[in-house]
Order: structure tokens, then C-alpha cells, then sequence
């Protein structure tokens, strides 16, 4: 499975999307995602977020997400999760992103 971040993507950056299944950005690479979140949902690429350590403020990039680390307990990740239409709502966990992509 092969997994991309911001950091892998050159000037072309749909073309370096190419094949792969996740794209996986942090929280302050959000607000300069727009475009590549639309490519996103049209090349058929999940989509992670590493919102730890910030409050994940409600937008349109919930659209594209599939899976988000956030923090706070279980029953903040549960109201996150009913809120945004996130798929998979992670809360508190200390392991890499890539540990819950699928």
C-alpha cells in the first residue's frame, strides 16, 4: 500500500499522487491542502489527518478526511465523529497515523 504526505509531492502534485491509497498531512498543512484534497476525492485517495495537538475547526476538508487523530477522550471522538461524518475518529493515541490506515 502506498502512502504519501505533503513532503513526497513535487511541483506536479496530482501526477506524484499517482497509485497511492493514502495521503497523510498534519493539521497545520491543512489550511494549503484545498486543491490537493479535491484530487484527492477524484483519484480515489484516502485521505489521514494528524490533528493532535489542535482543535479541529469544522470545513469543508472534513469532506475528504477518512480517518483523523485527534485529541481528547472516547466520548469526544464519538461527538467529533458524529459532528464531521469522519469515518474513523482516533482520540489520544501515542502511535503513528500509519498504524490505523487500512
Amino acid at each position: 500500500m502506498r502512502v504519501v504526505t505533503l513532503d513526497d509531492l513535487n511541483e506536479d502534485k496530482r501526477a506524484d499522487m499517482q497509485g497511492a491509497r493514502w495521503l497523510v498531512i498534519s493539521a497545520n498543512e491543512l489550511k494549503d491542502s484545498t486543491a490537493i484534497l479535491m484530487f484527492t476525492e477524484l483519484d480515489d485517495i484516502l485521505v489521514a489527518v494528524d490533528h493532535r495537538g489542535s482543535n479541529p475547526q469544522d470545513g469543508l476538508w472534513q469532506r475528504a478526511v477518512h480517518l483523523i487523530l485527534i485529541d481528547g477522550d472516547q466520548h469526544e471522538a464519538d461527538t467529533f465523529r458524529r459532528r464531521s461524518g469522519i469515518t474513523k475518529v482516533i482520540n489520544g493515541a501515542i502511535e503513528d497515523i500509519r498504524t490505523f490506515l487500512w
